[in-house]
This record gives structure tokens, C-alpha cells and sequence, in this order.
């Protein structure tokens, strides 16, 4: 999709959304809120293989401001050697200007050495589009631009450029606090418009009392013109515990 095309689906998506949200007034949030969650698969004997995923997301909402910080990690050893090491964190902050419009920066942080990935930092800005929630049902769209620091795990090896970001979050809740969750985000490299990464992840949690779930995430994180040596796509299958409150 050209930059064009994606500048016309922000514009219909923002004219669109105030007839959405008027006909259903948004859920109002906790004033802090923390989800937790916890993996952990360990086996000895014939085969030495431990392989744990840590995440946690706090977010804080006085007024029309909201701050939110995120930490995850994905690692993994067998027989001794790490086999699997995905780490990333961010802040964020949310400005509510009213309706369905929501100003949004945020910076985040990420190593992946598997896909040669020793660090990259991102700093981004933006807008977020509410273009429907009720007690159940949830969608928004969100749009904006980052500025994009990598460094490979090859000696050497740094790129900087300026990147676009479009993104969509929609999660449905079914019965008694069981709930999917459906991410996508696209962004490409403005510097070269062959290099574009694409991530999803695909979420169930299933509740085992008020505040502790069960939880199945897929996580697919694509990059087009990876670093030199390494697959374009990284897919991740987690389980574990999810705790709310």
C-alpha cells in the first residue's frame, strides 16, 4: 500500500468515527490498572530445555492523560545454549483531545539477536482513532510517524532513518471475561520503500477467576529486508498465566 493510499484511510477512518462513538459511549477506565503474564515450560533427563515469557503492562489515567509502560521477554536454553532472547519494553503517553481523537508519543526499545538485532530504539507520534467500544466490543486505529535508531549484532552494522506507523487494535469479550485480542502494525521505512516490517498478534484468554486468565498468544513479527544472514520471519507461540487488576 503506497504512502498515498494510507494518508486516505487515516482521513476516511477520521471522518468516519465520530458517527461510531457518538452512537456508543466509550467504556471509562480504571485510574491504574496492571496486567501480568507468565510462561514457563522447563524439562531434564534426555532433553535440558527451559523456555519462560515475562510481560507486564501498567497504565496510570487522571484525566485526559493516560501513561502506560510495557515490559516483555521471551528466552529460552537448551542444553545449555540460549536459543531463544526477545526482549522490549516502552513508555507511552495518551492525550484524550475530546470524541475519538486521542494524541499520542511513545518510545520503546527492543533486542532480538536471534534476527540479528542487537538494539534498536524507536521514538514515535501520532494520532489514535476510537472508532468504536462498548462493554464488549473494541476497535481503534492509529497513525503517526517514528524515528528509528538499529544496531545489528554484526560489528558495524547501525541504520537510522524515519519511519511511518499504522496500526489496529480489536478485541471482543464473550461471556464471562473471556476476551480475544487481534494487533496488527505496519511500518515502513521512509528512507527505503523496500524495507517495511509487519507484526500481529493474536490473543485468547479464558479466566479462571476475577483477576487470573489462562492465556494462548501467536506473535508474528516480519521484516522485509532483515539483517544479513537471517529469515524475514520470526513466529512466536506462548502460553501461560495472565493476571489482571
Amino acid at each position: 500500500m503506497s504512502m498515498r493510499s494510507m494518508g486516505w484511510c487515516v482521513i476516511f477512518l477520521l471522518g468516519l468515527s465520530p458517527a461510531l462513538v457518538a452512537q456508543n459511549p466509550p467504556v471509562q477506565p480504571k485510574p491504574l490498572g496492571f496486567t501480568g503474564d507468565f510462561g514457563l515450560v522447563n524439562t531434564s533427563g534426555n532433553t535440558d530445555v527451559t523456555t519462560v515469557n515475562i510481560g507486564e503492562e501498567i497504565t496510570y489515567t487522571r484525566g485526559h492523560l493516560t501513561l502506560g509502560q510495557q515490559f516483555a521477554v521471551v528466552y529460552g536454553r537448551s542444553d545449555g545454549e540460549t536459543t531463544t532472547s526477545l526482549w522490549r519494553g516502552g513508555l507511552r503517553a495518551d492525550i484524550s483531545a475530546g470524541g475519538p481523537l486521542v494524541f499520542f508519543t511513545q518510545v520503546g526499545w527492543d533486542r532480538n539477536r536471534f534476527a540479528g538485532i542487537a538494539r534498536r530504539f524507536e521514538e514515535t507520534v501520532g494520532i489514535l482513532v476510537e472508532l468504536f467500544e462498548q462493554s464488549r466490543t473494541m476497535l481503534s486505529v492509529e497513525a503517526g510517524f517514528s524515528l528509528i535508531q538499529q544496531q545489528g549484532t554484526s560489528p558495524g552494522v547501525t541504520n537510522n532513518f524515519a519511519a511511518g506507523r499504522s496500526s489496529a487494535v480489536f478485541r471482543q469479550t464473550f461471556g464471562s471475561k473471556s476476551f480475544v485480542v487481534q494487533r496488527v502494525e505496519f511500518l515502513p521505512n521512509l528512507k527505503e520503500s523496500t524495507d517495511f516490517r509487519f507484526n500481529s498478534e493474536s490473543a485468547l484468554v479464558a479466566p479462571l477467576s476475577s483477576s487470573i486468565g489462562l492465556k494462548v498468544s501467536y506473535v508474528i513479527r516480519f521484516d522485509h529486508q532483515p539483517e544479513v544472514g537471517f529469515e524475514r520471519t520470526d513466529r512466536l507461540l506462548t502460553t501461560g498465566v495472565q493476571v489482571t487488576f
